[in-house]
């Protein structure tokens, strides 16, 4: 089974950027798509962003503009930039995919957003 491990999380101010990495124990070649979810204290995980093989993007709403999911194949990693941020993106960030039918998740990267 595939395991993912999220990085790049911590405290910044309002208005800062993060970049967020998802490393793949193997190739992330082979699936159909990768997502960075979040979750909120006290709320459910909400998608965030993800990534087709093919290359197509999609976003919540309340990101679009400010975040940019990309992929590098050859690092078998999955990145989400994140720029302008707002205390209403603090929470835990997650990256999830599907193998052979089951999801897998990472553990979690937090970001706080706060002055």
């Amino acid at each position: 089974q595939v395991q993912l491990v999220e990085s790049g999380g911590g405290l910044v101010q309002p208005g800062g950027s993060l970049r967020l990495s998802c490393v793949a124990s193997r190739s992330i070649v082979s699936f159909d798509v990768m997502s960075w979810y979040r979750q909120a204290p006290e709320k459910q995980r909400d998608l965030v962003a993800s990534i087709s093989r093919g290359g197509s993007v999609n976003y919540a709403d309340s990101v679009r503009g400010r975040f940019t999911i990309s992929r590098d194949n050859a690092k078998n990693t999955v990145y989400l930039q994140m720029n302008s941020l707002k205390p209403e993106d603090t929470g835990v960030y997650y990256c999830k995919t599907l193998e052979r039918s089951s999801t897998i998740w990472g553990q979690g990267t937090p970001v706080t957003v706060s002055s």
